[in-house]
């Protein structure tokens, strides 16, 4: 896979180097030798909690259930193809946010608007969307579309905290760097989110990734989750 000049491709500058710099200190720290007892650690951590999320949120599961039935109708539950851990494709799952032909609705959208089409290239995100629905953008903005994603962490196919998954389209945006990210499970949250999240950019967000992979540690992984819920309270960069 060819390596992506990210500071021409992206537009970086001495900016953004701060920006990155200045990320929030999470204890990350240097990691240990990657133990196997770590990534077990690590997995019993992430189903424990897991399960822990479904059954007290499971009344807001319902009632979310319910809304998106009488707003959306069906599907309720959308399984994205997402790239796992090495490199193995998974169904991650979502509340349905967007419309039924949100494909198509995207296509002809970038073809009539070249501005949306050069944030799409840079951020694979568009602040203004069109296939979001008025109540799909209620849940994106308090990220709660994404607590199905909980399952997926049991099955195993995720962790609690990560890299965000990404389509096959993506692997091209990490160039050299996609080996590091086929390391590990995608992250319901990561450093990334706690980091301004869609207020990056695509290669900031590549680099925030990498850092996390390369200097992952349990302690670090709690400090994330905790400041994950001021960032979801905030909604930080979150669109």
């Amino acid at each position: 896979m060819r390596e992506i000049d990210f500071s021409r491709k992206f537009g970086r500058s001495n900016k953004t180097q701060l920006r990155l710099e200045s990320a929030p200190q999470l204890g990350i720290g240097k990691r240990g030798s990657g133990s196997a007892l770590g990534g077990v650690a690590k997995y019993i951590l992430d189903t424990t909690l897991a399960v822990a999320g479904l059954v007290v949120l499971l009344p807001m599961i319902a009632m979310l259930i319910v809304i998106v039935l009488m707003l959306q109708g069906r599907p309720v539950f959308i399984a994205h193809r997402r790239i796992g851990k090495n490199g193995v494709m998974f169904a991650c799952l979502k509340f349905r946010t967007m419309v039924i032909n949100a494909d198509q609705v995207l296509t002809r959208h970038l073809a009539d608007n070249p501005r949306s089409r050069e944030e799409w290239n840079a951020t694979r995100k568009l602040r203004k969307d069109p296939r979001v629905t008025p109540f799909g953008a209620i849940m994106r903005k308090s990220s709660v579309d994404e607590i199905p994603q909980l399952l997926n962490i049991i099955l195993g196919n995720m962790s609690l905290v990560g890299p965000r998954p990404i389509a096959a389209g993506e692997a091209e945006l990490y160039g050299v760097h996609y080996a590091d990210y086929i390391k590990v499970r995608p992250g319901l949250t990561g450093l990334w989110q706690v980091s301004g999240r869609n207020e990056t950019t695509y290669g900031e967000r590549v680099q925030l990734d990498v850092r996390y992979i390369r200097e992952r540690t349990i302690l670090g992984d709690l400090a994330i989750l905790i400041r994950t819920i001021p960032a979801v309270l905030r909604s930080r960069g979150s669109y």
